[in-house]
């Protein structure tokens, strides 16, 4: 989660909401990610999914075998959508959404057995670490507006 964290202040850093991802197999960091939304003009910038796009690049398929995911913020629908299609095994998030996160917080996409692939799901991983560069980052943005 530490080097989530450290993706995420790379998103902050330009910008773009902190929020950052890692993907590892074993003890090898596979791929990492952070939020691009607003840089690339793109839906699509999620750290999550920049993180898998990476790792399908990488392991050469669309299946993630035996890779588990790292991320500072509860995953989104969309993010959640591609965590299971990638088949990755385990998603460790930091904080909660209670907005928009699909692990539990708005709605649970993770349940098992709502689809053909199950995804093991433990939050609430440094969350305090993780909330606060959330929170910080939109308190100074709330004041320069």
């Amino acid at each position: 989660m530490k080097e989530a964290l450290r993706q995420a202040k790379k998103a902050a850093d330009i910008g773009e909401t902190p929020v950052g991802a890692v993907i590892v197999r074993g003890a090898e960091i596979i791929s990492r990610g952070y939020n691009r939304r607003e840089t690339k003009k793109n839906a699509l910038g999620h750290a999550e999914i920049i993180a898998i796009n990476k790792a399908c690049k990488k392991l050469g398929g669309w299946r993630l075998p035996k890779c588990d995911m790292y991320v500072t913020l509860e995953p989104c629908p969309m993010c959640a959508g591609a965590i299971i299609n990638s088949r990755i095994e385990n998603v460790f998030f930091g904080a909660f959404d209670k907005k928009s996160g699909c692990a539990g917080s708005a709605v649970d996409l993770f349940e098992h057995g709502l689809f053909n692939h199950n995804v093991n799901v433990s939050g609430g991983i440094m969350e305090t670490e993780c909330s606060q560069i959330l929170s910080l980052f939109f308190k100074e943005l709330r004041r320069k507006k």
